[in-house]
């Protein structure tokens, strides 16, 4: 077993790390997640950034694989019983964008979590990877009333934030109580009522899915994403019905613990207008973590609340609607074909979703583009095939994909008789490929049409389809 692992891992440095994000690795592909950085400034973009992909050309870059090789590689195992029909596929050269096969790569097929490539390409776009969501408390428009105000980070945390482990660092409620309580107190105040304002997002908080473990109401101000166990993270778990009210009463507690009493209840309230004073406010880590986190665990919160950051940027309404026209505007402004792609959310939840394999794989090429250092997260985040996040427990010794294992980077996706897989991956030849396998047509038990489609990107791997 220690055997496999460390090829795997030298597989990874060898075929991933120094075509796709040598400029980013701070440590070993090895363990839960990857290494970071000690300090958040480190993962920001800045303008003179080294491009996503180390420049290659000619033999460096591989040789490209032909349609009729990667046809060979996959068709067969596209038939498998368990997919139900055959999946809507497409390939192209990561570096290049060119189509190199495709299956029904233009049919809009239910992409599930997938999704969530689109919207991290489009959250770093706009805001971008350097933007921070503030939490904020104000006074209120009534003496003795100040307003806590959600300015959407779903991972405010009420705890410190080691439930997250060391890849992620959220904002936590009590820095922004102590700060807050610092300020009442140099104004002689010890004493007041609290609001919590909501207003930034429109529309319905509730997923077309309904009540769900699986995402919390999205509203602009939450702690732990609205879990009932707030140490429960990157899992399904139960969710408090109203995450705003619940918020500002944690709030109240830390307010209470930092020397301050507050009367009463939290109530709702809407802050003064732009402009007025602040107290204290706590910065979410920068979009750029929120991405990684919400690829490599799938989170459907942070998605959501990304995808309200983009309509915010994009002068939409900050709901389901408004962020899937302001997503689909900046893919588009990318060059990224839309076709009959028509989303409805950010997180992939909906399964009248709907994305064609080539939004997919054209989404990614972009983001490995060196002219687009700044959405380097979006493949940094993708789960690593037998390593990380939703990957982890695939392509195992007995999968009949092992041989990929450290190889294979992508998001999966997941809903009854929906299984996807979509990413990047090197073939035999040394060419960088990204791939998108949508399986919407197939009954029962997923974890086989999960098997069929992990074996169709160990094929990949495997390919040497030069010829």
């Amino acid at each position: 077993m220690a055997g496999t692992r460390s090829k795997a891992i030298a597989a990874v440095v060898a075929a991933i790390v120094l075509a796709v994000l040598v400029t980013l690795v701070h440590g070993s592909w090895k363990g839960e997640r990857l290494a970071r950085a000690d300090e958040d400034t480190k993962r920001v973009a800045s303008a003179a950034a080294p491009p996503v992909l180390a420049p290659v050309s000619g033999d460096a870059a591989g040789v490209t694989p032909t349609e009729a090789g990667i046809r060979a590689a996959l068709e067969p195992l596209a038939k498998a019983t368990a997919l139900g029909a055959p999946p809507a596929v497409a390939v192209v050269d990561a570096l290049t964008g060119r189509p190199l096969y495709g299956a029904n790569q233009e049919r809009a097929a239910t992409p599930a979590s997938t999704t969530k490539i689109t919207t991290a390409v489009a959250a770093l776009t706009a805001p971008g990877p350097n933007h921070r969501i503030a939490t904020r408390v104000v006074p209120g428009a009534t003496p003795g009333t100040i307003v806590l105000v959600g300015g959407g980070d779903p991972t405010l945390t009420a705890l410190d934030g080691g439930q997250f482990g060391a890849g992620y660092r959220p904002a936590r409620l009590s820095d922004l109580a102590t700060a807050t309580a610092a300020a009442l107190k140099a104004s002689g105040t010890t004493q007041v009522k609290l609001q919590y304002d909501t207003t930034l997002y429109t529309g319905p908080a509730l997923h077309a899915i309904g009540v769900n473990e699986n995402i919390a109401p999205v509203v602009s101000l939450m702690v732990d994403e609205g879990r009932v166990d707030p140490t429960v993270v990157g899992k399904e778990s139960n969710r408090v019905a109203s995450p705003g009210i619940d918020a500002a009463k944690k709030f109240a507690a830390q307010l209470k613990t930092a020397g301050i009493t507050v009367d009463g209840t939290p109530a709702p309230g809407t802050a003064p207008a732009a402009g007025a004073p602040e107290l204290a406010s706590v910065q979410s880590p920068p979009l750029s973590a929120m991405v990684e986190q919400m690829l490599t665990f799938s989170d459907n919160d942070l998605a959501e609340a990304l995808l309200r950051q983009v309509a915010i940027a994009k002068g939409q309404p900050a709901s389901f609607q408004g962020g899937t026209v302001a997503a689909r505007q900046v893919l588009e402004g990318l060059g990224v074909p839309y076709g009959a792609s028509n989303l409805k959310d950010g997180s992939g939840l909906d399964k009248e979703d709907k994305l064609t394999p080539q939004t997919l794989v054209q989404t990614l090429a972009v983001a490995a583009s060196p002219a687009h250092p700044e959405l380097r997260w979006a493949l940094t985040g993708l789960p690593i095939a037998g390593f990380t996040g939703t990957l982890t427990d695939r392509y195992g010794a007995t999968s009949g994909s092992a041989d990929a294992a450290g190889v294979v980077r992508a998001k999966t996706g997941s809903l009854t008789g929906v299984s996807t897989l979509s990413g990047l991956v090197r073939d035999k030849d040394g060419r960088l490929l990204a791939f998108a396998i949508l399986a919407d047509r197939f009954t029962g038990d997923p974890d086989p049409a999960r098997a069929a489609i992990d074996r169709m990107a160990a094929a990949l791997a495997d390919c040497g389809c030069a010829g």
